[in-house]
């Protein structure tokens, strides 16, 4: 580091006076000044910063501190609410898919019932004893050849068209439906056709292994 003895400046003025033609002999001076202590300063400076202490951390204000717990709250409250919204609106979709499943079943089921021909007797039976269940397959089944023996005799012709089915009832396992349906019908008595206009109410549960919805009752109600 540069002592005080190296930062002085000697500046040395040499010339003398003319005073007419004649030069007066110059006379020398000597000026010491202290150059600008430069590095000394920054030293001082840096010696200050590594002694001063370190800044310190402003504690919170206790209303800071309330804002925090009552936005922490809040947020809590928020993710249980979208959690037990979230799962209502599963359930909720759940039942609306269960439901539509079911009118789906029984307006298949229906026209199944009243569509059977002397032809394709056999195959139609099958397709109806496919959507029971419950007490309704037991006594259709019971009662199957009965069936069969009076479509063949009468020659049978019957088609239907479900113009409507409404949801009575239900929940994720079963449902009451109602369906409207109009068929023709030939047979013997009527050749060319007789118009029939039905109202089935049917009774829907759901099979706990395959997830079908069957008809475990059957009844005309107009």
């Amino acid at each position: 580091m540069p002592t005080r003895e190296d930062r002085r400046l000697k500046l040395v003025a040499s010339g003398g006076r003319r005073t007419g033609t004649a030069r007066t002999p110059a006379r020398r001076r000597t000026v010491i000044r202290l150059a600008p202590p430069a590095d000394d300063a920054i030293a001082a400076i840096l010696a200050d910063l590594d002694g001063a202490p370190a800044p310190r951390t402003p504690k919170p204000h206790p209303r800071g501190r309330l804002v925090l717990a009552l936005g922490g709250l809040l947020l809590c409250a928020a993710l249980v609410a979208t959690g037990v919204f979230g799962r209502q609106w599963y359930a909720d979709r759940q039942l609306a898919d269960a439901h539509q499943r079911a009118v789906a079943a029984a307006r298949q089921t229906t026209v199944n019932f009243v569509s059977i021909s002397a032809s394709t007797v056999d195959g139609d039976l099958r397709r109806i004893v496919a959507g029971a269940g419950g007490d309704f397959k037991d006594e259709f089944l019971r009662g199957q050849d009965q069936v069969r023996a009076a479509v063949v005799e009468n020659k049978v012709e019957s088609h239907g068209t479900v113009l409507r089915a409404a949801l009575v009832s239900g929940d994720l396992r079963s449902a009451v439906v109602l369906v409207a349906i109009d068929a023709t019908v030939r047979n013997v008595n009527a050749p060319d056709g007789r118009p029939s206009h039905y109202r089935i109410q049917v009774e829907m549960i759901r099979d706990r292994s395959s997830g079908n919805w069957l008809v475990s009752r059957l009844q005309f109600v107009g």
